[in-house]
């Protein structure tokens, strides 16, 4: 749904995270309907202001919506479990409390997690699905439709894992499913939900899980569905040196390598977290295109690396950011990730590694890259949509620096206070306008603690 008349924000600092670098320390963007019709210095333009709703909003930073390149929204319901895990330890101990998932918890979950991107700043996201119970129902249709109700920019990924344990894969037999089922239920998705316009409001991605998840027929016969429709492809890759170890083991090759076998380098694909890479690799994925989804919190919280985004992004490769579980971050929002990855740079590379605008980049216009949406969304321009996030800087939490994109990504993150997604506000005043937030947090506590009951009825304890 796209905002009805024209609105002209002005009076305040805008990042338009074009090409340029485009910078107005007091400037105005103008959008009408679901596009942007101005952005520059100054006050806008008398012809735009005439019967438009005016707001003047001084000590603001306007910059594009938030780009959250990769999550799993239905962890919601498993948050705060395996707190001192590495990843493989982390996965096999909620694998059995996330086969009892069904329509009910993805619904309560999905709205949380989605409430909680759109009151970070937010505007665009996408989901790595990969958990499809027996008799769980349309998962990734309830997503969809909480995307819908609540006003977000979608574009999932159906998921997928057909490798279980006994035969070689991580995850119990219960949870995979079949693969032809898979492929089916795949097509399906791009039938009933992918939408190619400009505008689109739900994209659908084809998903595979991970290598040590899904055979090589699922992964080669995914790259082909996706070529086959024109869509992107997207997989979790190299996040741990277990991940190393078990493609040694059962492929023979690394990580990078093994996806190139099975055709998935190219422009077309973007990976999840990609934290141990050699020198080649890195140069391969900024000379092939390929895709990176940081995801420096949920790193950190499993003790998995750094990945090396300064380096990916000197050779040329989208690096975008991403939540990651929400029971492997705990947090609901991408704009913690913002600074935590120009933090962790830091802490790789030294000082001068990353900048706040380069930070900022990665949240935005990089992540619209991975998703394949860089025309449409991810900067600020004229043409482009009307996803726009305008942030606060007023307070005393940012208060005496002159600087307002490092006042927004050096402090410690806060609520954006406005997000407009198709030139909608979706939050005001830093509080959700589509859907209540009380009933919203209600609904995941009370599905968190059904779903959690149903797995200790079943002998399991996380």
């Amino acid at each position: 749904m796209a905002g009805d008349s024209r609105i002209v924000v002005e009076d305040c600092a805008i990042a338009t995270m074009d090409a340029a670098g485009s910078e107005h320390l007091d400037g105005h963007v103008v959008f009408e309907g679901s596009r942007i019709v101005a952005v520059g210095p100054g006050p806008a333009p008398e012809a735009l202001r005439r019967d438009a709703t005016v707001l003047s909003r001084p000590g603001f930073l306007a910059t594009p919506g938030l780009v959250n390149c990769h999550h799993h929204m239905c962890q919601a319901l498993t948050r705060g479990l395996a707190q001192d895990s590495i990843l493989f330890e982390w996965l096999t101990t909620l694998y059995p409390t996330w086969a009892h998932f069904d329509e009910a918890g993805e619904d309560a979950a999905s709205r949380a997690a989605i409430a909680g991107l759109l009151r970070s700043g937010c505007s665009l996201t996408t989901d790595h699905h990969y958990l499809h119970p027996a008799g769980a129902g349309d998962l990734l249709g309830v997503e969809v439709a909480a995307a819908r109700d609540l006003g977000m920019r979608f574009h999932p990924g159906r998921g997928s894992m057909d490798l279980g344990a006994s035969d070689g894969g991580l995850p119990p037999d219960h949870v995979v499913e079949d693969t032809d089922a898979i492929l089916a239920a795949t097509e399906d998705a791009l039938t009933r939900f992918h939408d190619a316009s400009f505008d689109s409001m739900v994209r659908i991605a084809v998903a595979p899980c991970s290598p040590f998840t899904v055979t090589e027929r699922l992964m080669s016969e995914s790259a082909a569905l996706a070529r086959r429709h024109g869509v992107r492809l997207h997989t979790h890759l190299a996040e741990t040196v277990e991940e190393d170890d078990y493609c040694l083991e059962h492929h023979g090759c690394r990580p990078v390598e093994y996806l190139e076998r099975l055709g998935w380098i190219g422009d077309d694909v973007w990976l999840a977290h990609c934290v141990h890479l050699n020198d080649a690799e890195v140069a391969q994925f900024g000379r092939e295109g390929v895709g990176v989804a940081h995801c420096p919190s949920s790193n950190a919280r499993l003790g998995a690396g750094i990945a090396r985004t300064a380096d990916l992004l000197a050779a040329g490769a989208p690096v975008g950011l991403g939540v990651d579980g929400s029971a492997s971050n705990e947090s609901l929002g991408l704009n913690v990730e913002v600074r935590e990855a120009m933090l962790f740079a830091r802490l790789r590379g030294g000082p001068t590694a990353m900048s706040a605008r380069d930070a900022l980049r990665m949240g935005t216009i990089h992540g619209a890259r991975c998703l394949g949406r860089q025309d449409e969304v991810g900067s600020l321009e004229v043409g482009k949509l009307a996803d726009v996030a305008l942030w606060d800087l007023t307070g005393l939490e940012h208060a005496g620096i002159a600087d307002p994109v490092a006042a927004l990504v050096f402090t410690a993150p806060r609520q954006v206070h406005t997000l407009y997604v198709q030139g909608r506000a979706v939050v005001e005043g830093a509080e959700l306008r589509t859907g209540d937030e009380a009933t919203i947090t209600a609904d995941l506590v009370r599905e968190a603690q059904r779903i959690a009951e149903r797995a200790e009825r079943a002998g399991i304890t996380a």
